[in-house]
Formats: C-alpha cells, structure tokens, sequence
C-alpha cells in the first residue's frame, strides 16, 4: 500500500481542500458545522460572500447562514431570501452553477435595497445520500475575476465530504436529544413516586417539558370537556398567557384518544401547535400540547416523535401512581369494612348481652338504690352501643358527601374554639331517609347550636344527638354551660325557628339542671 503523501508534498489545491475538509469535521455542533462549511468554502475559493441555504420539506429555504456580511448589514437588508430568482434555479435544478454575471442571468431578481453589491457567483447543492440538504452559495471572487472551473470543482468536492460532516452531526444532534427526553422521562419516575400531590407535580412535569422542547408553552388537559377542564401550564417568559390558554380549545378539538402527534394551526397568525393525546386508562389526563414557533424544531417528525414518546412515558407513570393509590385505598377500605364488622358482630352484641344482665339484676332488686345505678348504667351503655354504630355507618361510609361526614366535619371545625371535642350520636337511616334540602337545613342549624355554645355557653362538655325515628328527623344540642339568660335576643336562632317552621317542625330551648341548655330542632321527614 503506497503511504498517503504529507501535506507539504500536495498541491496548493489539494492542500487547501485538506484543510477546509480537516476544518468541518471537527466539530459534531450541526450550526457550527454548517457555519465552517460556508467559511471553508470561501477561503478555498477567495469569495468575499457565502451563504447555507437550508432547504425545508416543502422545498423552501427554512435556513439561511452567511459570511461576510455584518449584523448592520443583515439588518438593513431586512427578511432572509425565501429561494427566488439565481437562487430557486439551484433549488429547482440541484447540480452546480456558475455565473460571470449575476444580473445577466434570465431568472436574475436583482437584490433588495441596502444589499451589498454582487456580480460573480457559484453555487452548488450539498447532499445526503442522494437528498439535497441545502446549498452552498459564493459570490464576488477575489480580484474582480469570474470563479474558475478549479474553483468549482473544489466546492464540488467540498460538498461531497460536506454532506457525510452534515449527515454525522444530524445523526449526533439526535441523539444528544433523545438522551435529553430520556433523561426527561426518567425524572417521572421521582416526581411520581407515592403519595404524590397531583396539583404540585403536574406543573413540574410540563415546565420540564417546556424545556426539554423549546416550546412557547406546554399545557396538560385534563379533560376535552372547555367547561370542566383544569390546565396545567407552563409558558416562557415571554409568551402570553392567555392567548396561549385561548389556543387549547383548538387543541381539544384535534384530540382523537389513540392517535398519534398532530400538528394543529391556531387562529390568524398560523402558531402550530403538537398535540399529543395521552393513550391513560386511569389518570385524569387527556392530552399534552406544545406551543411551538414557526419552523421550530418540534414539527419536525424525528422531534415530534420524542415528544410523543415522554407523552407516553408520562401516561404510563401517571397510571402507575394512580394504580397504586387505589390499592392503598382498597386495602384502606378492607380494613374499615373489618373493624366495623368487628364492631358490630363482636363489641356492640357483648355489650347489649352486658346491658341485658344488668336489667335483669335491677329487676331483681326492686326499687333500691342498686336497681337505679343499674338503670343508669344500662342507659349508658346504650349510649355507647349508639356511639359504636355512629362510628360503624362512619367507616363503611365510603362517601365525602354524606349527612353523617358533613355533621362530624362540622362538630371538629369547632374543636379548637370548644377546648373540647363533643360527643356526637347518630341513630336511623340519617343518610338514607333524611333528603338533601333537609340535611343542609339540619347543617346550618347545627352550626349555629355549636358556634353558640363556643360564644356563649362557657361549656366543658356538650352533645349532638341526631335522630331519625319514622317520618321525623331530631336534632338535640346539649351543653353543662352557664344556661339560658333571663333576657335574651334572638338573632342566629331566630333563623333557625323559622327554617323549622318552614319545613312544618319546631325548636325548643331549655335549661338543663341548673347549668346547662338543650335545644331541640325538630322537623318532619315527608
């Protein structure tokens, strides 16, 4: 094998070829690439000016990189060429072009005002694997003269060794991004871990989506329905919330449950959005949407993918979470539904054998003093046996919106006020027989009861009894308090008279003992 000659034995030519070729391939940045491409190719030639037209799927030019023309020049230029005139021959026409004069040319445009003057010019398309990626554009020659064959047949070459530089950093820049989703995917796994608070994680998990694409925004729907729908959103600093917001109604209209991303156009001004809906089977979720900028990576279909793939990702993570929050909640409500049937089968039918015994020795004692404890022991015990059922119906009530949740919810908002926890009694079908417009009339009673007796009462202890017995609902608040003063003025428990009045029943007040007041509110159930 003949040994590759040094560089200092090849021509100027050959050596300046070597040194733009040695010059791309160091570095994997597809921008910075593209930019030593252009610079390259002018040094080899001796242009002034280069360009990198970077061609979109539809044809057009979605890129264009330049050299020699500073920033106050761009600017006064104005928008970058869209691929008319010499141009759109090359794009047309992908094969090398070679021009004395530019303006002589039939397909010439001329150029836009503020634009340096240019006459020479060569152009040549950049391939990978047999696709035009773009093209290479060099104009005004050193020495006034025209680009020769020699130079033509260098950016030709160029090109070529070009286009498997492009085709490296393509494939490195992909990677590189599926190593950020990857990485992006696999914070789910943290965020989600058990127990999780929705409501914080969520806005969490699109900021790093916002992120991770680039987007204007990222928004979570929770649902299609506009009306009962929640957002999780994240916008950058700079875009507007709620025209970003207004966006999602046209989101929720290209949600299809099983397909794949989508590209959707919004309103006048053409944003895109991605719109990915999320294949969940228990997590309130509906679909991840990206508000993307106009030739944005993100519509692309390689970028596309990845987001569609954290959308997965992210469906599948949320359906674990949820999956094992309702085994927590099941093995929760097995073990209710055990004590509760501990209690009934076992406590309460030893108690009620224990209260049984107990009248029967009172019966044998007559009237004595023995007979009485022992009625008054009974009774307790069939206070307690209530108390015991109140907590059964409490735990197999699997319900938040119960009558007897809302009357215990109620009583243990006053506990703090109280200084004590009252004891609270339920007896009868209280979340069966008693209809809805009743149980928030016999709420707002009682919270005028308890909220007296925490301003008034000066109380150690109180009760709540609420009974149904037939087609009659009773409530009874008692308390060891100060008592009923002789003068008093209605003002809370005048609202309560009348709400039984309007519903055909009564309220009493009385005094308990010499401390103490009961009231009684009682209403009928038909």
């Amino acid at each position: 094998m003949t040994p590759t000659p040094p560089s200092s034995d090849l021509g100027d030519d050959a050596r300046s070829l070597l040194e733009a070729v040695t010059a791309i391939s160091s570095d994997l940045d597809l921008t910075s690439v593209l930019t030593r491409i252009i610079e390259a190719a002018t040094a080899l030639t001796g242009a002034r000016y280069g360009a990198l037209g970077v061609l979109s799927s539809d044809g057009d030019l979605a890129e264009f990189i330049t050299t020699g023309i500073d920033e106050r020049t761009r600017a006064l230029i104005g928008d970058l060429p869209r691929g008319r005139g010499i141009l759109g021959v090359i794009i047309e026409d992908p094969s090398g072009l070679r021009l004395a004069d530019l303006s002589a040319h039939p397909a010439s445009v001329g150029f836009p005002p503020d634009h340096p003057p240019m006459k020479t010019f060569l152009g040549m398309p950049l391939r990978i694997r047999g696709t035009v990626f773009g093209n290479l554009y060099l104009t005004e020659k050193a020495g006034s003269g025209p680009f020769t064959e020699a130079d033509e047949r260098l950016v030709e070459e160029l090109a070529r060794t070009a286009g498997y530089v492009i085709s490296n950093a393509r494939s490195f820049a992909v990677s590189e991004r599926r190593r950020q989703w990857l990485e992006a995917s696999a914070e789910l796994a943290e965020l989600l871990q058990p127990p999780v608070d929705l409501d914080a994680v969520l806005p969490q998990i699109v900021s790093t989506a916002r992120q991770v694409s680039r987007a204007r925004a990222v928004a979570l729907l929770s649902s299609l329905d506009p009306e009962h729908d929640s957002i999780s959103l994240a916008p950058d600093a700079t875009a507007d919330a709620d025209r970003i917001t207004d966006m999602m109604s046209a989101a929720r209209a290209a949600v299809e449950p099983g397909s794949s991303a989508a590209v959707v156009t919004t309103g006048a001004d053409g944003v895109p959005l991605v719109v990915v809906p999320l294949r969940s089977h228990l997590a309130p979720v509906a679909a991840l949407v990206a508000v993307a900028e106009p030739g944005s990576s993100l519509l692309d279909v390689q970028e596309r993918d990845l987001f569609a793939g954290f959308a997965d990702q992210l469906a599948l993570s949320l359906d674990r979470t949820q999956a094992l929050a309702d085994r927590q909640e099941l093995a929760l409500i097995s073990d209710r539904e055990r004590i509760a049937r501990d209690l009934h089968d076992i406590v309460i039918q030893r108690l009620f054998a224990t209260g049984l015994q107990l009248q029967g020795i009172a019966a044998m004692n007559g009237g004595s003093a023995i007979a009485e404890r022992l009625d008054k022991s009974v009774a307790d015990l069939d206070d307690t046996i209530k108390a015991i059922r109140g907590t059964i119906f409490e735990l197999q009530d699997r319900r938040g919106d119960s009558l007897r949740a809302a009357i215990r919810k109620l009583v243990k908002e006053y506990v703090p006020v109280l200084g004590f926890t009252p004891v609270v009694r339920t007896s009868g079908p209280v979340d069966t027989a008693v209809p809805p417009e009743i149980g928030s009339q016999l709420v707002a009673v009682l919270r005028e009861a308890v909220s007296n007796v925490a301003r008034h009462a000066l109380a150690d202890a109180a009760e709540v009894d609420v009974v149904v017995a037939g087609d009659r609902l009773e409530l009874r608040v008692t308390d060891d308090g100060v008592g009923l003063p002789d003068e008093m003025i209605e003002s809370g428990l005048r609202n309560a008279r009348r709400r039984a009045a309007d519903l055909g029943g009564t309220l009493e007040l009385s005094r308990v003992g010499e401390r103490g007041t009961l009231l009684v509110w009682r209403v009928p159930l038909q």
